[in-house]
């Protein structure tokens, strides 16, 4: 277990906050898509990224072209969730309808990784197991046409919604289904097509 910091102690339903880095490893580990946010110039953006967890460290990547990848590379404070939605909670009311989730979320600064080609190793990997040694490696080109960033696991909080339908005396006289619908994301077969 690990106490989080002020930053990250969850204040809406903290009996949710789970604080075993074990868990949070699980749900960076389960996910494919990390929405990476920050401030420039007053605006707000929220970026989706691939990404893949590397031991005590996230990494993703982008274009060096893009401004917002610069702009994190020069470790401007950002924040990285993960979310994987687990079921719907169906419940008398509309109000007391929920759903079932695993939410990470971190805080941090990037750094550029130097190191490119075993990076985009480990998110190929991540995403596609056993991929890598089958394909073409980047070029020199293709190596200095990509940032990859790290966000250390410093700085983080774990939600973990996996409850019931809960029922309020005005829920009285209404008898809809209730209950959980799972939600399950997997992957299929391979559909072959022709490269282009």
């Amino acid at each position: 277990m690990e106490a989080p910091v002020e930053r990250t102690r969850i204040r809406r339903l903290p009996d949710k906050a789970v604080h075993d880095r074990a868990a949070l490893h699980a749900v960076l580990d389960a996910g494919m898509v990390a929405h990476v946010a920050f401030v420039h110039d007053g605006q707000p953006f929220a970026i989706p990224v691939a990404y893949a967890r590397d031991g005590e460290s996230v990494l993703f990547h982008g274009s060096t072209g893009s401004r917002l990848f610069r702009l994190l590379a020069t470790g401007v404070p950002c924040c990285l969730t993960v979310t994987l939605l687990d079921g719907l909670i169906l419940a008398r009311s509309a109000f007391e309808a929920s759903m079932r989730y695993r939410s990470a979320m971190v805080l941090g600064a990037c750094a550029p990784v130097t190191e490119k080609t075993e990076a985009l190793r480990a998110v190929a990997e991540h995403l596609m197991p056993g991929r890598w040694e089958v394909i073409r490696p980047p070029s020199a080109k293709e190596l200095a046409a990509t940032s990859v960033l790290r966000l250390p696991l410093d700085e983080w909080s774990l939600k973990v919604s996996d409850g019931w339908p809960e029922a309020t005396p005005e829920d009285e006289g209404w008898s809809p289904p209730t209950g959980v619908i799972p939600i399950r994301t997997e992957l299929g077969e391979l559909i072959p097509g022709e490269v282009t």
